[in-house]
């Protein structure tokens, strides 16, 4: 079997990598010149630019970024244009399966119609968790539905033959909408604990011995923790898209977009505190960042909310710096050593970092990270 995935980003190489390692033959498409020689000797399979390449596959993936535009609603960019050229190319009957996260309908009403009754349509939205040692592709079931029966029996026996585990549901948009929902839970219980937080430091009670309290209840109860926000191309994103699909159908979720009100705050709330740890005044205050990414362990800095904390320092009038190895270069800055500074700030824990040298010179620490425990003094 011949398989054709258009994207070779996280969630595009991650099925790729799997059906390499499964025996089929595998092509990736990606339309970034500078990453295909990259690409092609770190994964071992054909990548090309060219979607003619595509002619002969039995089934096409569609797994390119559906990101938001300004205004944060759903941008579907890269998502049309791939639909395009694969209709100007593909001249044969093929499995169309989309991974790619988007609002309900967007298999049926988009992607079908773009490229015509001439296929077969499924959706199987990714469930990637960059860095999570627990959970993978393998033991974490995909949604699979397809617009016939025959499509859902085929997606589904290509997630199993590379060892996935599947669930078969009873409409594309069902598996459309479960993915969006996910996140959106995610991102409204990350709010509350936020809120938490801040309710909890007005009273004085300590906000992570409430947590570990809380989760010596057996049931009913989900750990949550409150840090300087979210990040990611999924917690910040996927609620907006949730939100798109109630407006088409006149429903505005209060819920939803207070959720995002306040983890988007949340750097600036931050920067708040330190301005006040720090005597009101950040002015020419040296302020050390560590983890700048959106999660630990991973390299992608996506919605990163550590990002906006420096801005926010910086407006402030602080002299900020970052230390994240993983990174090594985020819009012409590098990561700097970790060294003296008037205060250290983790906002994401990577593993292997030597903190010893703050401790070594002195420097205070504080953490605003997602980490459950730390040695160091949590801010929120």
């Amino acid at each position: 079997m011949r398989i054709a995935v258009i994207g070779q980003g996280v969630v595009g190489t991650s099925i790729g990598v799997q059906a390499h390692k499964a025996g089929l033959t595998v092509l990736g498409i990606e339309t970034d010149l500078g990453k295909i020689s990259l690409l092609q000797r770190s994964l071992g399979y054909e990548i090309s630019d060219d979607y003619r390449s595509v002619v002969g596959s039995d089934i096409v993936i569609i797994a390119v970024p559906t990101p938001l535009d300004k205004q944060k609603q759903p941008d579907l960019t890269q998502l049309n244009l791939a639909c395009d050229r694969l209709k100007s190319v593909l001249n044969h009957s093929v499995l169309i399966i989309n991974e790619s996260t988007s609002f309900p309908g967007t298999l049926r009403n988009i992607i079908a119609e773009i490229l015509g009754e001439y296929h077969m349509y499924a959706s199987a939205p990714e469930r990637l968790d960059p860095a999570n040692t627990e959970w993978n592709m393998s033991n974490t079931h995909r949604l699979v539905a397809g617009l016939s029966e025959e499509a859902s029996a085929k997606a589904a026996s290509f997630y199993l033959s590379l060892g996935i585990e599947v669930t078969v549901v009873s409409s594309p948009e069902v598996a459309e909408m479960s993915k969006l929902f996910e996140n959106t839970f995610r991102q409204v219980n990350i709010a509350l604990v936020n809120e938490l937080s801040q309710i909890a430091n007005l009273l004085q009670i300590p906000t992570f011995e409430i947590l570990a309290a809380a989760a010596s209840k057996p049931f009913g109860f989900l750990t949550f923790v409150p840090s300087v926000g979210v990040g990611g191309n999924c917690i910040p994103v996927d609620p907006h898209y949730l939100q798109f699909a109630a407006n088409k159908v006149g429903f505005q979720s209060a819920l939803i977009d207070l959720a995002d009100t306040i983890n988007s705050g949340m750097p600036k709330y931050v920067a708040d505190k330190i301005l006040n740890l720090l005597g009101g005044s950040l002015e020419d205050k040296k302020i050390q960042v560590a983890g700048i990414s959106y999660k630990s362990n991973v390299a992608d800095t996506s919605e990163s909310p550590a990002i906006i904390l420096i801005d926010a320092l910086r407006q402030m009038g602080a002299l900020v710096t970052w230390h994240d190895e993983l990174v090594g270069e985020h819009e012409g800055e590098i990561s700097k050593p970790l060294a003296f500074a008037d205060l250290g700030v983790i906002v994401t824990h990577h593993d292997g970092v030597k903190y010893e040298v703050w401790k070594g010179a002195g420097v205070p620490v504080i953490d605003v990270s997602s980490s459950l425990v730390s040695e160091w003094p949590k801010l929120l």
